[in-house]
């Protein structure tokens, strides 16, 4: 027997990743009257026990056909009025996202439009990139508005932006969101491919046992300057909000926590958090704004001959030998190699009525505690026992 549908039903893609799960984790805490039903996805078995009555599993991989994919939907998703997409295919190569994030896209919507009548809103999660920010100094901070930059061909964010509104436009039967976030930080159920608290953690942690200083890794200009995160419950917190709200149809936002942090200052602070030192680094790269990438340290050098010291903090200190494929050196060598700042603005959610902020210290602090509490990093508790 079908129950009657009191509140909205929602559709979450990428289930095990830090955005789909920061949302799932969102809708629960809220009211039955709210949303009725949960129905969430992704490729692999769901990580996270969630035990809420309200979610329902299904197993889709948006690069099967559509058909297969409308097949296995349509027993579930009939009542779906709000669709989250939040799934996406890694590479640190920027130019090979494209080939894999665009049909990915394509297939959701295509999907969710046939199997979905009860349809509403489809939100879409892009970012940072759609400014261009991977590929040198661009105009901040970042507002809504800008005018596209030419990417030649390989922007991913650009055909699936289009593809929404195309599709909405066609349609007329259910509006959009698209949210642009930047340096999402959070805890994930599984490895993400830009999971920067988790990678300097582990990078700390080891120069801790090494008994060696926590050096930056990057640049002196991103070393004094300034920049800004999303942390994932806040993202997910604006996300639920946009779709909910009629003045929010077909609206752009994008996201960060409200405040900036300056490197030097939380590098160390985090240090600390972890019970080491971070000395001011001898520079000798990008000491001024440049064009460039410029590490002092390669991470992803630097990593390779690592994996054995990790297995002896883990069984010096507890967590999971696992986590050290969590590390995602090159994201994390680019997002502090940059000489030049990508600074979002958030006015436009706050003028159109989004309420919260977050200290990205103490999400730093609360995304470590939350890996902690997964099993996935030591105990802090540990770490200063000894």
């Amino acid at each position: 027997m079908s129950s009657p549908r009191i509140g909205k039903t929602a559709l979450v893609t990428g289930a095990n990743g830090i955005t789909g799960y920061a949302i799932i984790d969102h809708l629960v805490r809220l009211p039955k009257d709210e949303w009725s039903k949960i129905i969430i996805t992704s490729r692999r078995p769901i990580k996270t026990a969630i035990i809420d009555p309200r979610v329902q599993f299904i197993a889709l991989d948006f690069l099967d056909s559509v058909d297969e994919i409308v097949a296995k939907m349509k027993p579930l998703c009939g009542d779906v009025t709000h669709a989250f997409f939040a799934s996406y295919i890694h590479s640190d190569d920027f130019k090979l996202l494209r080939e894999k994030n665009v049909p990915l896209f394509n297939n959701f919507l295509d999907a969710v439009d046939a199997a979905c009548p009860m349809l509403e809103r489809v939100c879409l999660q892009t970012g940072g990139k759609y400014y261009g920010v991977h590929l040198g100094p661009v105009k901040v901070p970042l507002e809504e508005w800008f005018p596209r930059y030419e990417d030649g061909g390989h922007n991913f964010y650009f055909p699936q932006e289009d593809r929404l509104k195309e599709a909405q436009a066609r349609r007329q039967t259910w509006s959009y969101n698209i949210i642009r976030p930047n340096a999402i930080v959070g805890y994930s159920p599984q490895a993400n491919g830009m999971s920067e608290v988790v990678t300097v953690a582990i990078y700390m942690l080891i120069c801790r046992e090494l008994n060696q200083p926590a050096i930056f890794p990057g640049n002196e200009y991103f070393w004094n300057t300034i920049d800004d995160n999303s942390y994932a419950p806040s993202l997910a917190d604006l996300t639920v909000w946009a779709v909910s709200e009629d003045r929010c149809k077909n609206e752009i936002f994008n996201h960060t926590n409200g405040d900036v942090f300056v490197w030097r200052h939380i590098w160390v602070d985090f240090a600390a958090y972890l019970g080491l030192e971070a000395p001011e680094p001898a520079f000798e790269k990008a000491r001024g704004q440049a064009t460039v990438l410029a590490n002092e340290v390669d991470l992803v050098e630097w990593v390779k001959d690592k994996r054995e010291v990790w297995e002896r903090v883990v069984q010096k200190y507890g967590g999971s030998v696992g986590a050290f494929d969590y590390g995602t050196w090159g994201f994390f060598s680019w997002a502090t190699g940059k000489s030049w700042l990508t600074i979002s603005s958030v006015n436009k959610a706050r003028k159109f009525g989004w309420k919260r902020h977050d200290s990205t210290m103490e999400t730093w602090f609360e995304t470590y505690q939350a890996f902690e509490n997964a099993g996935v990093l030591p105990p802090r508790a540990a770490l200063f026992a000894s």
